[in-house]
């Protein structure tokens, strides 16, 4: 059970400095992707591992379309926890980012259902930035991690990234990933090029994208669930920074954080150091 090993190449981290996102080889075998399928199954039913709870568990409305979000899923579930935590995922960001460590910021359990063809904005996710949720953090160089536990693209609700927004900086307003009118929201971002692609994904490979990186999914028109597994990393060396912004993170500090604290304690675990 874990990442299977893979080095990051030149053209890998062209690719992603270039377009904001890059598209791993298969990252988990067969078998670890059953166990993850199984550990969704689990995890929704309240079937936790350990006596802890989860950060969050979301769910965007009680339409039986709604998009379900689980935050932290490590906490509870020892098969997210092997993979998200992995070495081998924190060796590829580092890569990715030109860090020397990498932590875990939190994790996120999605699971959008299927709408057998109805049309409905129920599963959407809205184009985004990840960091502007997470102003709390001290650098914008931080990278997600979508890991696809299904062969997955537009027509089961896969993701799509904006080419080269990650150059745009952190936009105002850009925390809407609850906000589900997609032509709504590209009005109000577009104000540059606006170049929509699809992330295709086979089971068990991965997207890595810039937390500065747009990126939203439609509809998932199948009569299947779309499942994945979702890592958030950031450099090891990452703190608290002072801002407007609020992250259920900065509580894990501590009952007092101090601008300027590290998000080095056991809520954050180490993947990677060089």
């Amino acid at each position: 059970m874990g990442v299977i090993p893979y080095t990051i190449t030149a053209a890998d981290k062209e690719r992603f400095d270039q377009d904001g996102y890059w598209i791993s080889p298969k990252l988990l075998d067969d078998e670890t992707i059953e166990q993850l399928r199984g550990a969704h199954e689990r995890i929704w039913k309240k079937d936790y591992d350990g006596a802890g709870m989860p950060l969050h568990v979301f769910k965007l409305s009680e339409n039986p379309h709604a998009l379900r979000k689980f935050d932290n899923g490590w906490w509870i579930n020892d098969e997210v926890r092997s993979v998200v935590t992995d070495p081998n995922l924190g060796e590829m960001a580092a890569k990715l980012l030109n860090e020397d460590e990498i932590r875990l910021w939190h994790d996120q359990v999605i699971y959008k259902p299927g709408t057998s063809g109805q049309e409905t904005a129920a599963g959407n996710v809205g184009w985004h930035q990840d960091y502007g949720y997470w102003r709390s953090s001290s650098t914008t160089n931080m990278v997600t991690v979508w890991i696809a536990l299904q062969d997955t693209d537009l027509n089961n609700g896969g993701m799509m990234t904006i080419l080269g927004s990650h150059k745009w900086g952190a936009v105002e307003g850009s925390d809407t990933f609850f906000e589900q009118d997609m032509v709504k929201l590209k009005q109000r971002f577009a104000t540059r090029d606006w170049i929509e692609e699809p992330c295709i994904l086979k089971a068990g490979q991965a997207s890595f994208h810039h937390a500065l990186t747009f990126h939203g999914s439609s509809t998932n028109f199948t009569d299947q669930p779309r499942l994945s597994v979702v890592a958030h990393l950031m450099p090891g060396d990452t703190f608290y920074k002072e801002g407007r912004a609020r992250h259920d993170n900065v509580r894990l500090l501590g009952p007092r954080p101090q601008f300027g604290q590290k998000f080095d304690n056991e809520f954050f675990p180490l993947l990677y150091s060089k």
